[in-house]
């Protein structure tokens, strides 16, 4: 048997499925999801206010940490908001990293800015705070009212890092640079609900930390996104501009900013409602595969990558680096042919069309990665 087919062979085996095809990762309704749907059609509040929308954010502030939390329509909506709340205007720049979700870059390009692709760290996957700081040192001038970039003139006036398939990156070195070089954090926590860096939870960092609730995540609500905020005021600008920036009045129709069609809707909050009372189970569940995956495959000459120092994954997506792109490939073609599902990282960002003239710095441990990483499926389901 040759190692592609043991590996196929473990992986029907902890999920106890001899046959068929494994997804990378399913969806789990074993809680009160029929129920609180149920209360909430019959209620007849299945749109964009309810009690469910209200609960699902107080609970979701309470389990993460922070001060208030803003229920969106998707996590890239959210990211757009967040971004916007931030003070990122047209023309701006943000800098993110290329290994990420094509929903980062969509976002910054959404406020009329230009994104700026910094290397990441090799051991978390996310953006690395010693290429931002070789980058922000030799490429910009900080000014009265913000850094600027030499080269393109333009405000640099946010920073989006990305915690990997539920990995923290070094948020706290990130933090700090950022502060001192004037520039907003916004993390895109959407794949790490349920993750913790020191002990805090991510999203929490910057000024805004988002969400997703997409039907691969961890939990679910169909599609949906959330803003963490650390800060009430900006959590209740936040409400305002997600539902068009309606005036609260009885029976009036006054709008007084441009404002957004967001929210999520009560019965979506609902279904969110339910997975995240189950949210430790699936937590736990998580950590025993990564436990039997990263077992299985130190006798195999591959790297499973596991959660870094000080921090703790959700392990949202289990990842193996192979040897090289021909192997990745070729695992690729074994594993889904066999009815496995397993994927390569996504395209990095500087290679898609619409973002290839975008000011990269060396970013060599994205493109190594890119060439080496698989995920294998995660389903909470073993």
């Amino acid at each position: 048997m040759n190692r592609f087919a043991e590996i196929v062979k473990f992986i029907r085996q902890t999920f106890n499925q001899p046959e068929g095809f494994i997804p990378l990762h399913a969806p789990v309704f074993n809680g009160n999801e029929k129920k609180y749907i149920e209360e909430c059609i019959n209620s007849t509040f299945v749109s964009s206010v309810g009690m469910f929308v209200d609960r699902f954010e107080e609970d979701m502030a309470n389990f993460t940490g922070a001060k208030k939390a803003v229920v969106c329509v998707n996590g890239t909506n959210a990211l757009h908001l967040a971004l916007m709340l931030a003070g990122v205007k047209q023309n701006d720049e943000v800098i993110t990293q290329p290994l990420t979700f094509i929903a980062t870059a969509n976002a910054i390009s959404y406020c009329g800015a230009q994104p700026v692709f910094i290397d990441v760290d090799r051991d978390r996957l996310g953006l690395s705070p010693q290429a931002l700081q070789n980058f922000l040192d030799k490429n910009t001038t900080r000014k009265g009212d913000g850094c600027y970039n030499n080269l393109s003139k333009r405000k640099i006036s946010a920073l989006v890092p990305m915690h990997t398939f539920g990995h923290p990156c070094r948020i706290d070195e990130i933090a700090k640079i950022c502060e001192q070089y004037h520039i907003e954090l916004v993390e895109d926590a959407a794949e790490s609900l349920g993750s913790y860096f020191n002990k805090r939870h991510t999203g929490t960092f910057g000024k805004i930390g988002v969400l997703s609730f997409n039907g691969n995540k961890i939990i679910t609500t169909g599609g949906g996104g959330m803003l963490l905020f650390d800060d009430e005021e900006s959590a209740k600008k936040a409400k305002h501009i997600t539902t068009q920036a309606k005036v609260p009045h009885a029976w009036e129709f006054v709008h007084d900013a441009i404002g957004y069609n967001y929210r999520m809707p009560n019965i979506n909050a609902a279904l969110g409602l339910a997975q995240l009372e189950q949210l430790s189970g699936f937590l736990k569940i998580k950590r025993e595969l990564a436990e039997r995956y990263q077992s299985f495959f130190s006798g195999k000459n591959i790297q499973f990558i596991k959660e870094p120092e000080n921090s703790h994954s959700n392990y949202w997506l289990n990842a193996i680096l192979l040897k090289d792109r021909k192997e990745r490939d070729e695992f690729l073609k074994y594993t889904n042919q066999n009815g496995i599902m397993t994927r390569p990282v996504w395209e990095l960002m500087n290679r898609l069309p619409m973002f290839r003239d975008s000011q990269c710095g060396n970013i060599k441990n994205a493109e190594w990665i890119a060439d080496r990483l698989v995920n294998i499926p995660s389903s909470a389901t073993i």
